[in-house]
């Protein structure tokens, strides 16, 4: 199978979308729902609705199980938003924020052939979510949180994975996190270190920091040090040690080793990976001060925390969360094959084993072409999801 890999002309055109055909596009919204049985007779609408729908129906009343072959519903993944954190847009709400969850049940059904419906809510009360959710699952059979503000969104799919019986991940958090592993798999190797001994910078203590700061801790990384707007994070910080049940706490009795205080100056001196995932922007002078070769994921998106060509000077792999640069680090290579592997294995949740099988499938299909240029395949490349989801699957079966 030939890869897909994302041409100058792409770029170009990415580069060069006019407001015309980009609202031309999201008319009357970007999903449909398509009959998969034929309705062109009497015969096929008593088939399909009545007199033999009630023969399904009272199929399924007597063995509920039946539910999951008989109907759509544990192939069904719903997209969920309260619209409190969308794109680098903010809390714009659940109107606002559906054309982008459209998109998402597109892209579900494109790379992981899975439909896939958008379902945004009028509240922002963690537990109104929950209960709504509950009510609605006999509808569905994964959960997709996307675009919910941290703090809550941690809580939020703490308290939807002990309520349903289903698999939920939010995308924010460990899609992010299962490509950035795969991404610096391949640069580790381009780069002639081994991940364990790497000593790396995450900059944003958010919902997609803190999973890559943990990912990254359950891959086997020791020195993992965490920056959030008020410095590093450390046991003994003021605001840290006042909450110690917060999550910034919590990883801050996993996180950073050496018990580095400061700032991003104290943080880069001597550090082999920046993985910027806030809108902070990072000095030209922090780059001096990390190791030779360095490595460095600006993904704050549409704007990096530094440019490529400002990286570039230092670093010797740079990837952004842009499709106009190389090295692109898209969640579409993480989210469909994780939930097409959960849901083809019946498991009810995504585990952090499942997470790392997923990162280790993706930087695999990169490392026949390793390059500074080519460290992660392109979320165009058909093979992704499906070796995805078959790593997925097998973690599930072990």
């Amino acid at each position: 199978m030939s890869i897909e890999t994302t041409t100058p002309t792409d770029l170009e055109s990415a580069a060069t979308l006019s407001e015309e055909e980009i609202f031309a596009s999201h008319q009357g919204g970007k999903l449909s729902i398509a009959s998969t049985v034929p309705l062109a007779t009497k015969r096929d609408l008593s088939i399909a609705y009545t007199p033999g729908v009630a023969q399904v129906s009272r199929a399924i009343h007597a063995d509920p199980k039946l539910a999951k072959t008989l109907t759509w519903a544990e192939r069904l993944v719903v997209v969920v938003s309260d619209g409190t954190a969308v794109l680098g847009l903010g809390d714009i709400g659940p109107s606002a924020s559906l054309p982008v969850m459209e998109g998402k049940s597109a892209l579900f059904k494109a790379f992981g052939d899975l439909d896939s419906i958008p379902l945004v809510l009028n509240t922002t009360d963690v537990d109104e979510i929950v209960e709504t959710l509950v009510r609605l699952r006999p509808s569905f059979g994964a959960v997709n949180l996307e675009d919910v503000s941290a703090p809550r969104c941690f809580e939020l799919e703490e308290k939807l994975i002990e309520a349903l019986d289903c698999p939920v991940m939010h995308d924010d958090q460990h899609g992010t996190a299962v490509v950035v592993l795969a991404a610096l798999t391949g640069a580790a190797k381009v780069t002639g270190r081994e991940l364990a001994g790497l000593r790396i910078v995450v900059s944003g203590a958010g919902a997609a920091g803190i999973a890559v700061a943990e990912i990254l801790l359950a891959a086997g990384i020791d020195d993992v040090v965490v920056l959030d707007s008020r410095g590093l994070i450390v046991k003994d910080r003021a605001d840290i040690a006042a909450n110690p049940a917060s999550k910034k706490s919590e990883l801050a009795g996993k996180s950073n080793p050496r018990a580095l205080s400061g700032g991003p100056a104290e943080a880069l001196l001597g550090a082999d990976v920046f993985i910027g995932v806030s809108s902070s922007q990072l000095a030209e002078e922090h780059l001096k001060l990390m190791n030779h070769s360095s490595i460095v994921f600006a993904l704050s998106n549409p704007d990096p925390e530094v440019l490529p060509e400002v990286a570039s000077k230092y670093a010797a792999v740079v990837a952004t969360g842009r499709s106009d640069f190389p090295n692109q680090i898209n969640n579409v290579l993480a989210f469909p094959g994780i939930f097409r592997g959960a849901l083809d294995a019946g498991a009810r949740r995504i585990t952090p084993e499942m997470k790392l099988a997923a990162a280790r499938a993706i930087a695999e299909l990169a490392e026949p072409e390793l390059s500074a240029d080519y460290i992660v395949p392109s979320p165009l490349d058909p093979r992704v999801a499906p070796a995805v989801s078959a790593a997925v699957a097998a973690a599930v079966t072990e």
